[in-house]
């Protein structure tokens, strides 16, 4: 089987490899995707420093043409691409090829954005001075995706990290190489020169922690665990780097007595356990009014028995399986851990068995919990969520904000009133109404407060605070 190498320099190099295994089928072996060791990753952030200089000056019509010319390839290839991402990650087909058609849209987002680079020109206060406020590139960007979103969380960092003139060290995760490769490939393809964009695939203690030791590594856009982001957070300070993190989630989904109870059913059962309930965005925490809970709960459980789990590249299929074995355990740990906890599994949580060897569990629906529950508390990263009752629309919002993460919150309800607080109080980055807590637009901010974010927001407009810097030159007229 071909090794896919790792990009230094522009060359493609790398002997030592580890095998990229579909979940839905472990017999499958998607490909063999190399190693880089800490002097790869050393070479890598040298060549993106030397090719810094001529990058960040080059002009927008090149960015914009290596873009656009990204996307459309994207865009061509999506079912191709699509089948790849479901399976490495073990997402729907449907679902990965809705992910590649949101990384294509993402780079045809930002070779646009080259066309459109802005400053301003202000007068002076003083006399016959002029100002001038420009954005300049940041250096060297430092890029380390999880595995979960295979290929739009890489688009969603690499377009404009090199769309405002940067060079980037890309570090995908181990798990999931093969979107990230084929993303690299192509942007080669399409006329990036050497050395800006480097890909070096492999473990995070070898290829992340030397990118965090670097101090030419001028900035680092991280995805991924609360307590590796926290050691990404350390590092940084220590170089007084640039770095933004998008960590952990513990979403909270409100439904009201006045809830449509279909919308709400088909809102709660999408954000928590659509994508296996891998995602940040989804919301394991359902809040659920007393006046409604009991229907509720009774038209979820009747929903998910049609729900189908199996390989992801099968028709049919709604999920697919988890990401792999050590995934599934912390899922079925976390579910024993609510039996012991006192909450009541009212659907699911059993391993399941297909026509393939894979990593199969059945949805897993809680109820009687509270949200002192370490099932309340923690992110399981699984399809594993708690139904909590509350009084009423007060205790509801105050039970959704009790939580030490911020990233996206939802409610289901008929109520102009409550969607309107809701949207104005709810603690985190993204608020939907009447909508699941996972799903958004490629041209608008993304991202979180309290322990699920730090730093500028990511994607759109947006994104120019993180990968530029803001220079005020003054002139005497």
């Amino acid at each position: 089987m071909t090794i896919h190498q790792n990009l230094i320099a522009g060359e493609w190099v790398g002997s030592d490899a580890i095998r990229n295994i579909n979940p839905s089928n472990t017999d499958d072996v998607v490909g063999e995707y190399a190693r880089a060791s800490v002097e790869d990753t050393k070479a890598a952030i040298a060549a993106a420093k030397a090719a810094f200089p001529a990058w960040s000056r080059s002009g927008i019509l090149e960015r914009h043409a290596i873009l656009r010319k990204t996307a459309d390839e994207i865009l061509a290839r999506k079912d191709e691409l699509g089948r790849l991402l479901s399976r490495e990650e073990g997402k729907t087909l449907a679902e990965g090829i809705g992910e590649t058609v949101r990384a294509g849209q993402i780079f045809d987002f930002f070779a646009g954005e080259c066309l459109r680079l802005a400053g301003e020109v202000l007068p002076s206060v003083r006399p016959n001075i002029g100002v001038e406020i420009t954005r300049e590139p940041v250096g060297v960007v430092g890029i380390i995706t999880p595995w979960n979103f295979p290929i739009a969380i890489p688009a969603w960092k690499i377009a404009p990290a090199l769309c405002y003139g940067n060079t980037v060290v890309f570090k995908p995760a181990e798990l999931v190489p093969g979107c990230s490769w084929a993303i690299v490939d192509i942007l080669v393809r399409a006329g990036l020169p050497k050395g800006v964009l480097n890909l070096v695939m492999g473990k995070g203690s070898v290829v992340g922690q030397t990118m965090l030791d670097s101090p030419d590594v001028h900035a680092i856009t991280f995805t991924g665990s609360t307590g590796t982001g926290k050691r990404v957070a350390s590092a940084s300070v220590e170089h007084n780097r640039k770095y933004q993190l998008e960590m952990g989630g513990k979403n909270p989904f409100v439904v009201l007595d006045d809830a449509d109870l279909t919308v709400a059913v088909e809102a709660a059962v999408n954000s928590a356990f659509f994508s296996t309930g891998q995602r940040c965005t989804a919301s394991s925490r359902v809040i659920v009014t007393e006046g409604i809970h009991d229907r509720f709960v009774a038209a979820v459980g009747e929903r998910l028995k049609s729900v189908v789990v199996d390989d992801a590249l099968k028709a049919g299929t709604h999920i697919g399986p988890v990401v792999d074995e050590s995934q599934l355990k912390q899922d079925t740990d976390y579910i024993e851990i609510g039996r012991q906890e006192g909450a009541k599994l009212a659907f699911g949580g059993e391993l399941l068995k297909r026509d393939t060897p894979g990593f199969y569990l059945a949805p897993a629906l809680f109820t009687e919990a509270t949200n002192d529950m370490r099932i309340s508390r923690e992110e399981i990263f699984g399809p594993v969520a708690a139904v909590i009752r509350v009084k009423d629309y007060e205790e509801a919002l105050a039970v959704a904000n009790h939580t030490p993460f911020g990233l996206s919150s939802g409610i289901a309800t008929t109520s102009l009133k409550h969607a309107t607080h809701f949207k104005r109080n709810a603690e985190a980055g993204m608020v939907m109404v009447n909508l699941p807590t996972a799903g958004v637009d490629f041209h608008v901010p993304f991202g979180g407060r309290k322990g699920s974010s730090h730093g500028s927001r990511e994607q759109g407009r947006y994104a120019n605070e993180f990968y530029t810097t803001v220079k005020t030159a003054y002139t005497l007229a």
